[in-house]
């Protein structure tokens, strides 16, 4: 089976890369800044000569969309807006416009598209759509109406011939260099990886290799359409996931951070608190119904195995 990973050339676009091509599938990345020879240019926003690879391909597999790990201007969450809903949009063109359309086009979203809470979990059939929690800040509202838009450009296609899934995706958590799990890391290890504001909000995660397990029982499951969480069964609040990820580096020690601390840290770090300070309570209720089975479902034993990971980089 032939699968296009458009913007696939970041850290998620290898890991499916890698697991993909080791599984017996053909991978071609397109990429604004191709590098080999399975990588092809596009743009992201309009149709060119990318268009003839997802012609006759079988998976349609789109990853692009700019980076949220960074300041909240208007200009920047204007690209992140723009850079998802252009992305998806001439994605759905080029399927619709094939001769041979694919079977299956998995599109990114995120499961920030649910609600501030943490009283309940949200799935995909009894979750509750952010936007109008009490107690959210009016600037987290941003990411719902990305979240949004972004789901609902994929839905809009015309590719009746298509089965579309929708992949609300939590933080993907990998060893690498540079990526979510190593920043944590590098505050748990310097003893400053304690509760933030309380460290009540909840906070949903998925081991990478699970990640990739459950994109490939997705493109095999035809059954399976709409939005569908790709996140740990096990969410847990951050004071414990942090607590946690300091026992797997040996460290007991942890200085708390209040609210401003944060918002002074997010700052320096040209970042935004809310993705700190959100409450994101998913739970993957869609593939534990459809017969998957997490190889890593809770976070002790998941950060013990990634840390042994990132200590042997």
């Amino acid at each position: 089976m032939k699968v296009v990973i458009p913007g696939g050339s970041g850290a998620l676009g290898a890991l499916l890369d890698r697991s993909l091509t080791a599984a017996g599938y053909q991978v071609v990345v397109l990429s604004r800044r191709p590098a080999g020879p399975r990588q092809v240019g596009w743009d992201g926003r309009t149709l060119g000569a990318w268009a003839a690879e997802v012609d006759g391909a079988d998976v349609v597999l789109n990853l692009a969309g700019r980076s949220v790990n960074c300041r909240s201007t208007e200009a920047n969450r204007q690209e992140m807006m723009d850079s998802r809903v252009r992305s998806t949009r001439v994605v759905g063109e080029a399927v619709a416009a094939a001769r041979r359309p694919p079977a299956h086009w998995l599109q990114m979203s995120t499961a920030t598209v649910y609600a501030h809470r943490h009283d309940a979990p949200n799935g995909e059939l009894d979750g509750l759509i952010g936007g109008s929690e009490p107690d959210a800040p009016a600037a987290w509202r941003h990411s719902i109406d990305v979240a949004r838009a972004w789901e609902r450009a994929q839905a809009e296609a015309d590719t009746p011939h298509t089965r579309r899934v929708a992949l609300r995706t939590a933080a993907v958590l990998g060893p690498e260099r540079g990526g979510s799990l190593d920043a944590l890391s590098w505050l748990a290890r310097l003893g400053a990886g304690g509760p933030v504001a309380g460290g009540a909000q909840y906070v949903s995660w998925i081991h990478e290799r699970d990640f990739a397990r459950a994109v490939e029982f997705l493109i095999a499951r035809e059954d399976l359409t709409g939005p569908v969480n790709l996140a740990a069964p096990n969410p847990l609040p951050q004071r414990a996931f942090m607590r946690e990820l300091r026992t797997a580096w040996g460290m007991p020690l942890a200085l708390p951070a209040t609210r401003w601390m944060a918002e002074l840290g997010a700052f320096a770090l040209r970042s935004d608190t809310e993705l700190l300070l959100k409450s994101r309570r998913v739970v993957p209720t869609r593939l534990l119904d459809a017969g998957f089975t997490f190889d890593h479902p809770s976070w002790p034993e998941a950060a013990r195995d990634l840390v042994r990971r990132l200590r042997g980089r």
